[in-house]
Parts: structure tokens; C-alpha cells; sequence
């Protein structure tokens, strides 16, 4: 496995991008990608006091304590191939556990529903330090218009798999923090404004996003 060029540091924010293995479809419908947005809010405690799948068996008696968490989750968008996130770690190595222990649970049940074989993510995902306030907001749009840029739909708050009807209102979230952001923001409406202000930018931009790769 390839050494990780990025020192993932406590207090400090990344963006954290994975991707299924030869791009496959990951999450083939609603119930997978619920069931990986229950396991983010899972695996946030640093000691679960159980297995997941136990815990999913009986919710009441494992209630999720978030006091402490490896990581917070400021931002996300489960793509069907791929995932992004922008977590700042709280906890030395959280972003690490965390992001193994989230995948790995998925990847577990992905190969038993569908009797796949071999890993269903790469091995090593990618993570980039955030550095200005200025980058973090860009960063959170680029993320939240990845749903419209892949053309699953026309409009962000469309999608029901992102952060981004939490930070417009339309939804709430214990586990999601996105004040981070919306502190630059008089209101959550302006911070819809900024977004789609670089919707159709942004789709054409994807169009040819390969060609700007050396």
C-alpha cells in the first residue's frame, strides 16, 4: 500500500474523497445509502459498544453517545461510485479509523448482499488539508453540486444524499455540523444563493475535468 503523503492532523480540516474499485456501483439504491448514512453517525464514537449490525438490531439498547467523536463531519455527498466528505479530525488518527471502519462495514455487507469478491474500495482514499476559510467554502459547494454536476439531478436540494438540504434548512441532523460554514453566511438562503450561483459553471467544468489532468 502506498504511503499517505498527507499528515493527517488533529484540529485540522481535510477533504476526503474514496472511490469503489474500478468505479463500480456501490450504492445501488435507497437502502444502501441509508444504511451508510446510519453507519457515518455510528462510527463517529470513538468505542462503539457494539457491532453494527447489532446496534441496528436494537437501536435502544445501544444509544449512540456523540460526547466524544473521532471526527466531525462538516460536509458530504455519497456519490454511486464514490464518496466525498470534509471532516476536521478531533482525535489523533480519527480520520483514519474513522473512514476505515466506515468503509469496511460497508464493504462487509456490500460483499454478503451481492456475493461480491475482492474489496469494494480503493485501499488508500485520498486526503487534502483545507487552509483558508476561503477554501472551505468553495470546497463545500464543489461538493454539494457534485450530484448536479454528475447530472443524477438538476437542482442540489433535489438530492437526498449530501449535506446540503441540512445547511439550506430543508432538513436537520444531529451529527452534521455545518455552522462551520454557515458562520460566513447571513442566512442559510444566502448560502443557497453562493451555491447555485456556480451550478451550470460547475457541470461544464466536469465535462472536462479530464482534460485538465496531467
Amino acid at each position: 500500500m502506498a504511503l499517505r503523503k498527507t499528515l493527517l492532523a488533529t484540529g485540522e480540516i481535510y477533504h476526503i474523497f474514496n472511490h469503489s474499485v474500478q468505479g463500480i456501483p456501490i450504492f445501488k439504491g435507497e437502502r444502501e445509502y441509508n444504511l451508510f448514512l446510519e453507519a457515518m453517525k455510528f462510527y463517529l464514537q470513538p468505542d462503539p459498544p457494539t457491532r453494527f449490525s447489532l446496534y441496528r438490531a436494537s437501536r435502544d439498547r445501544f444509544p449512540i453517545n456523540l460526547n466524544s467523536q473521532l471526527v466531525t463531519i462538516i460536509c458530504f455527498s455519497l456519490m454511486p461510485n464514490h464518496l466525498h466528505f470534509i471532516l476536521r479530525q478531533e482525535k489523533e488518527n480519527g480520520i483514519k479509523k474513522y473512514i476505515q471502519k466506515l468503509t469496511n462495514s460497508f464493504a462487509h455487507y456490500f460483499v454478503l448482499k451481492y456475493k461480491s469478491k475482492g474489496h469494494v474500495f480503493e485501499a488508500n482514499f485520498k486526503a487534502v488539508r483545507v487552509e483558508t476559510e476561503e477554501q472551505l467554502l468553495h470546497l463545500s459547494r464543489y461538493i454539494h453540486l457534485n450530484p448536479v454536476t454528475a447530472y443524477l439531478v438538476e437542482k442540489p436540494g433535489d438530492y437526498p444524499y449530501s449535506s446540503y438540504r441540512i445547511y439550506i434548512g430543508k432538513e436537520s441532523s444531529d451529527f452534521i455540523n455545518s455552522s462551520l460554514v454557515l458562520a460566513h453566511f447571513s442566512s442559510p438562503k444566502k448560502y443557497e444563493e453562493f451555491v447555485l450561483a456556480q451550478k451550470d459553471y460547475q457541470r461544464t467544468l466536469g465535462a472536462i475535468q479530464h482534460l485538465l489532468l496531467e
